[in-house]
């Protein structure tokens, strides 16, 4: 019996992928088809995504898929990043390339709604962190540049309704615009009317495992995918699909899905809206099987990531050797702040920070490497033990997942910072976890559980004790506090 493959397109902020996965008893194997940079694009002074260059580079991957896979695909499922989404006319069309949530658009608009609406409403209804760049900000932003939209869709929903015809809002996406009520699951029409929002503009909504459809006649023709292609729902908000391909056992595991984000957590059945979970700024984001990604964002590598390309793209790992010798949390930086939010001069925006705070300023690149990476090992501790006082669930062993288990100074930062093993890996856990509702979506794989297990039993992992030292990362939270 032929093992059953399927596709995974993996929307990052700064990457794409396409993979095909053989799933089967004891057998994950992921293949990487084609990646692809996401770079944003200035245009008239806004920040926008090149959503039909995605588009394109997607359909060539999924071509390759199609033609490396002889047997015929069963599957493909689609994720990206949250909050951002394309505004359809009443035809269907694409009004427009979607806006880059780094735009500066929202500027101010967060705190003009939290005044008008109150804190009390938003965090009830969506139980979500309060970012700047949420979807329902960037939508009262939009203002009158709404009134030709017809239906919003989010990244993912988007590049499915261009393969499939189909158009629907997958939950844990839509769990991150602040419009889908957290405690029964459907878009909050009292808020819409609130904000005066159109509802309208709002889909119908499916979750992850449901078959969205098939390839339009014209896009199976020019990709070779098979006509009768499941085009399959996934958990289409890419940290939804990293938690659910988690190697945890048991439910006291906390993670931390690592790249230009950090998302830092722990897995609950049911949301957290007490008053000191909105004064903690902790979100409540769906997750595959009715789960509750109960978290808060953490700048993550963004800040490593910008000095990197304001210095040249060097030999990253050349300059992690050289941060392993640079004193241990010697200059610290808040990665929160909202000055690390745009791209520019990082290397300078950093050196102005610790100066600001106290901190000796960081001279070479070695150094603020040093002085990221600490930072964010910090942080990593600070919401985690955050995450467990609020939901009273005790974290045994910390998963770190996605691009930053690679770093391995990073992961053994934050284990000692944390106080508790981490677990590093696997590197493409989205893409794992995106393949892996769909093989249970068509039979070829059991539960969560079961998911889980395969992901361990199959991916390479690698475990990193903390050393201690708990007391000099207490000093160093309060010196940043």
């Amino acid at each position: 019996m032929t093992t059953p493959t399927f596709a995974a397109v993996d929307l990052g902020a700064s990457s794409g992928r396409v993979m095909t996965a053989r799933i089967g008893p004891g057998t994950l194997d992921l293949t990487e088809v084609r990646r692809f940079p996401n770079r944003p694009v200035r245009a008239n002074g806004t920040l926008h995504w090149d959503v039909l260059g995605l588009y394109g580079n997607v359909l060539d991957g999924l071509r390759g898929a199609a033609s490396a896979t002889p047997g015929g695909l069963v599957s493909a499922g689609i994720d990206s990043w949250a909050v951002d989404y394309g505004l359809l006319d009443g035809n269907g069309d694409l009004l427009g390339n979607p806006v880059h949530y780094r735009d500066a658009r929202t500027d101010g608009v967060m705190e003009r709604v939290r005044a008008e609406v109150g804190d009390d409403l938003l965090y009830q209804v969506s139980g979500l962190q309060f970012l700047p760049f949420n979807t329902v900000y960037q939508l009262v932003a939009a203002g009158a540049g709404l009134d030709r939209a017809r239906t919003l869709l989010l990244v993912p929903d988007l590049l499915a309704y261009w393969l499939t015809g189909k158009v629907g809002a997958e939950r844990t996406n839509a769990s991150t615009t602040g419009l889908l009520d957290v405690r029964d699951g459907t878009w909050s029409r009292p808020l819409l009317d609130r904000l005066g929002l159109p509802g309208g503009l709002l889909p119908e909504l499916r979750g992850p495992g449901e078959v969205i459809g098939t390839p339009r006649p014209d896009v199976a023709a020019e990709t070779g995918l098979p006509g009768d292609l499941a085009v399959t729902a996934v958990g289409s908000h890419d940290t939804a699909s990293a938690v659910a391909a988690v190697p945890a056992a048991g439910d006291r595991f906390g993670y931390i899905s690592c790249g230009t984000w950090s998302l830092v957590g722990v897995e609950l059945p049911a949301p957290v809206l007490s008053e000191e979970s909105r004064k903690a700024n902790f979100t409540n984001e769906g997750g595959v099987d009715g789960t509750v990604r109960y978290l808060r964002n953490v700048m993550g590598l963004w800040p490593l990531q910008e000095s990197l390309r304001a210095w040249g793209s060097p030999d990253l790992g050349a300059l992690l050797a050289e941060a392993e010798h640079v004193p241990a949390r010697r200059s610290l930086i808040d990665p929160d702040d909202p000055e690390f939010l745009p791209p520019g001069d990082m290397p300078a925006r950093i050196a102005a920070h610790c100066a600001r705070r106290g901190f000796p300023e960081p001279a070479t690149r070695a150094e603020i490497v040093r002085c990221v990476l600490d930072s964010l090992a910090l942080a990593h501790r600070t919401t985690l033990r955050e995450a467990v006082r609020l939901s009273g669930r005790e974290v045994e062993v910390v998963h770190l997942v996605g691009g930053g288990s690679r770093n391995d100074l990073l992961c053994r930062l934050t284990a000692d910072a944390c106080g508790r093993p981490v677990i590093a890996g696997p590197v493409e856990a989205t893409a794992l976890g995106n393949v892996l509702v769909q093989a249970r979506a068509h039979g070829a794989v059991g539960g969560l559980a079961e998911m889980r297990a395969l992901v361990a039993a199959t991916q390479p992992l690698r475990r990193y004790e903390p050393s201690g030292g708990t007391a000099a990362w207490a000093e160093a939270a309060a010196r940043l506090a």
